[in-house]
């Protein structure tokens, strides 16, 4: 078998940039700052309009597709407990 490492750097490259497609336009899409997920324009958290799991797919076309899910906040087995939803802190600039 013969390796073809430009055939897999070629691949993991595409990969990469598909990522980086549905990283960019969630982050664009959500209007608020969530834990290190921080935007100045928004700086605050937003629990009626945000708290729920983004989804995104890129399709073929390298268009993405957003969706979301809810978020559970109690847990689904007796084995944890719940914990009280907080107000995060944003740090801009660094630690």
């Amino acid at each position: 078998m013969i390796w073809n490492s430009d055939l897999m750097e070629t691949l993991e490259l595409d990969n990469l940039l598909y990522q980086a497609v549905v990283a960019i336009n969630s982050a664009s899409n959500r209007t608020e700052s969530r834990g290190a997920h921080a935007r100045e324009d928004h700086p605050e958290r937003d629990d009626v309009n945000w708290l729920k799991h983004t989804i995104v797919w890129c399709g073929d076309d390298g268009k993405p597709r957003i969706d979301y899910r809810p978020v559970h906040l109690q847990p689904l087995s007796n084995d944890v407990q719940s914990f009280r939803r907080k107000r995060g802190v944003l740090r801009c600039g660094g630690l």
